[in-house]
């Protein structure tokens, strides 16, 4: 069983959207993940897709892709990765929580 991965690009940040998804679905496969697309119709924020999703990683083509507040909440839940830079974010861990 692969771990899953969040596939999430901004379409009004993106110049490019379909070349952005094919370099997400790229690092995807590099790392092993298996790609869980974002719902362009949902209401929802982007933490909480990420959260009902249950994935492992987000990963972006871009950390502008998600505002500052966004990427912190989304690391209270899942890794981070970016295509371009190429960067790694670990989420966050509550101080004093059991590993």
């Amino acid at each position: 069983m692969r771990p899953t991965a969040f596939g999430w690009v901004d379409d009004d940040v993106s110049t490019a959207p379909d070349w952005d998804r094919a370099q997400v679905r790229r690092l995807a496969d590099r790392l092993g993940y298996r790609i869980i697309w974002s719902d362009v119709r949902s209401v929802l924020s982007v933490v909480d897709q990420v959260r009902n999703a249950g994935v492992d990683t987000v990963i972006l083509p871009a950390p502008e892709h998600l505002g500052a507040l966004e990427l912190n909440r989304v690391m209270n839940v899942a890794d981070v990765e970016t295509v371009l830079p190429r960067l790694s974010f670990a989420r966050w861990y509550a101080a004093g929580t059991a590993r």
